[in-house]
């Protein structure tokens, strides 16, 4: 019992951490890893991020992305990760979320994941394909 409690204990100071990296803003590069991971042009990736070319320039001369970039991009690198189980690599995964989904109403995964809305249910879908659930 006593195990399980220090576990939870450590998993919510673990999200504490997280939480308090999203408000101070995450560093640039953590951008520039996910449009690699996503293989995506740069101005594709700042726009799912909420950033115009003039935005995402300032940003990457500042070194920094504000608080809403940072949870965007932390619900992306979710996404890429939750898509990586599920289809076993990182090629696959990155092909599902850049490409158009009959399961979202041929929506593109990493377009329909701009609202917290869309990405659960881009979640959701990744968990019915996990689960073989027809959709």
């Amino acid at each position: 019992m006593a195990t399980a409690t220090l576990k939870r204990s450590q998993a919510i100071a673990t999200v504490h951490q997280q939480i308090g990296r999203i408000h101070a803003g995450l560093n640039f590069s953590a951008v520039v890893t996910l449009q690699k991971a996503l293989d995506v042009p740069m101005e594709k990736l700042a726009s799912v991020l909420g950033m115009s070319r003039a935005t995402l320039h300032r940003r990457k001369l500042q070194g920094k992305i504000d608080k809403e970039e940072s949870e965007k991009l932390v619900r992306y690198q979710r996404l890429l990760k939750k898509a990586e189980d599920v289809f076993g690599d990182a090629d696959s995964a990155r092909e599902w979320l850049t490409h158009s989904q009959p399961g979202l109403g041929k929506a593109v995964p990493i377009e329909f994941a701009k609202s917290e809305i869309g990405a659960r249910e881009v979640e959701n879908l990744l968990g019915r394909i996990e689960f073989g659930v027809y959709s």
